[in-house]
């Protein structure tokens, strides 16, 4: 029987301790594997090696902002460190009836301190399988738990989608682009087919890595002495959110160009600043394909860069009245709403009346689609309440 679909939060997190998933990564890497520490002020930290520590700060959410505190966290006795079981019935005090669950912020980055590539690929592998075979199986059509794909080249990404495939996850997560940096390649276009073949949700949790400079493959590059030093596809997103580059710079690679189904969710970018950003991106890109195309070869797209991002990307917000004001200008069908559970960006276990706040005004069937349609439509869930 589907499950009837009042309320999804499209971005919540999993902070659990690393030991509850760890155990599953092979023996002969497991030494290597992230481990809880605690710390002196009595809080819980995460130890990888070539990493500092990354300290249990967030998982603050069911108290009053007077008391939130960055130190001293620990998973024991917090809200959504639990049991699967635990989850469901914070689930429940929110008035939620289902949650797409992503890491902790950072965590595949934060993991890629394991410097060997065969042990990285373990713990990742180990945590989706966790997600499959223990977290998501007591209830997954309300544990929505997002896989992570590993940053160690193209063959290793496929293999882990396929295997989320297989085991039944509804949705992974790039942490960078497939090929493992944060600028679109050819040997991508791979992965691209792989992810519509299996039908597979395809998200970012807020941004793509991208410390990399250039942010593309130009055709060519002048030297300075040419031109002043730019970057075209940055000077494209100069007045934008961080997620905003990585759309860019998948339109300016052509990838929606060559796969037209390809979908693409950004939790976590709050939606106020689209219309603003879609606007400056029209002027910046008639002021800037030029010279760019002339120095640096970058090819013009067909179409307006504006109608990729609507047509292709779909974004996620917490608390964002101004945003949902101007709904129209971003398009209804492409926006989500997250609690951020456990977060302290969050309100749980007032998710409902924070709901009722952002959304006042609005027409039902609209509210409808930004609290749970457009998630049960992106990750392909059952809605009993849909028929």
């Amino acid at each position: 029987m589907d499950r009837k679909y009042r309320i999804v939060s499209a971005d919540s997190h999993l902070e659990i301790p690393a030991d509850r998933w760890t155990p599953r990564v092979p023996a002969r890497y497991r030494d290597r594997a992230p481990r809880t520490v605690k710390l002196a002020n009595g809080g819980d930290a995460t130890l990888v090696e070539n990493q500092p520590l990354s300290v249990l700060g967030l998982a603050v959410t069911g108290k009053p902002y007077e008391e939130f505190k960055p130190t001293g966290v620990t998973y024991e006795g917090n809200p959504g460190t639990g049991s699967p079981e635990q989850r469901m019935r914070e689930q429940d005090q929110d008035g939620i009836d289902a949650e797409v669950i992503f890491t902790g912020p950072g965590n595949v980055r934060f993991w890629r301190g394991i410097a060997d590539n065969e042990a990285f690929r373990a713990v990742i592998h180990a945590y989706n399988e966790f997600l499959a075979e223990e977290y998501c199986a007591p209830a997954p059509d309300r544990l929505i738990a997002i896989a992570v794909i590993p940053t160690t080249g193209i063959d290793d990404a496929i293999k882990e989608l396929e295997y989320c495939a297989r085991a039944g996850l509804k949705g992974v997560m790039l942490a960078t682009f497939p090929n493992g940096t944060g600028v679109p390649a050819p040997e991508d276009d791979r992965f691209w087919g792989a992810v519509i073949d299996l039908n597979m949700p395809l998200t970012v949790h807020v941004r793509l890595l991208t410390n990399e400079r250039p942010v593309f493959r130009y055709r060519r590059r002048p030297s300075e002495a040419e031109v002043f030093a730019l970057d075209p596809v940055l000077n494209l997103v100069r007045f934008a959110g961080e997620s905003a580059l990585n759309a860019v710079q998948m339109i300016m690679a052509g990838i929606f160009d060559r796969f037209p189904k390809l979908r693409i969710y950004f939790a976590e970018t709050m939606i106020g600043w689209i219309p603003y950003f879609l606007s400056q991106l029209d002027d910046n890109y008639q002021r800037t394909r030029h010279w760019a195309e002339r120095y640096y070869g970058l090819e013009p797209p067909p179409r307006p860069l504006g109608e990729y991002i609507r047509e292709h990307c779909w974004w996620g917000f917490i608390s964002d009245r101004f945003g949902v004001e101007i709904r129209h200008r971003i398009g209804v069908e492409h926006v989500m709403w997250g609690s951020d559970f456990p977060h302290s960006a969050g309100n749980w276990p007032y998710s409902r009346k924070v709901i009722d706040a952002t959304f006042e005004g609005v027409p039902e069937d609209e509210r409808s689609l930004m609290v749970k349609g457009n998630a049960v439509k992106f990750f392909h869930l059952q809605d009993g309440l849909a028929a």
